[in-house]
């Protein structure tokens, strides 16, 4: 066991983890985080994605011992940010205004891992096409099959945003 110094959510944490344990089970069983969901454990579906300094990670395939000084954000520290960076709430309150209207969640179970590549997708390309959105989502997998909704949420988001820049 060793001690890492984690920062998740904008907290700092301090967790004691076999140095093999992937970022998944520190999150969920350490920490009680458990809106990272574990579905298939070899980085197939993405259930369990996690932003890395904004970058979207498969955090079952992820050993803690190799997060380093990374910031961590979880689909709970996701829908509780309030401004920690510029335009971070917008995009979020996008995200979550357009997947209610659009019906886009079903079972749920997948959704943390949609909504945050939604998320990293819509910070570094606020006007993406079909094909980046594909692209992005790619490996994203729900078992509902709501990927036209899904699609139709992220355009729908990205112009609520453009309309917030207008303004």
């Amino acid at each position: 066991m060793a001690n890492y110094s984690l920062n998740i959510n904008g907290e700092a944490m301090t967790v004691s983890a076999p140095e093999d344990m992937p970022l998944l089970w520190v999150l969920r069983d350490i920490l009680g985080l458990t809106g990272s969901k574990f579905g298939c454990g070899v980085a197939q579906c993405r259930a369990c994605t996690v932003l890395l300094d904004g970058v979207e990670m498969v955090s079952c395939q992820l050993a803690i011992s190799d997060v380093g000084k990374a910031k961590i954000i979880t689909i709970e520290g996701l829908t509780a940010m309030r401004e920690p960076e510029q335009g971070t709430t917008a995009v979020v309150h996008a995200i979550q205004e357009t997947w209610i209207s659009e019906d886009v969640p079903q079972c749920g179970y997948c959704q943390p891992g949609q909504i945050l590549t939604t998320y990293a997708l819509l910070k570094r390309n606020p006007r993406p096409s079909d094909q980046d959105i594909d692209e992005a989502m790619r490996g994203n997998i729900c078992r509902c099959g709501t990927y036209n909704r899904i699609r139709k949420s992220v355009h729908k988001a990205a112009k609520y945003m453009q309309k917030g820049e207008e303004q």
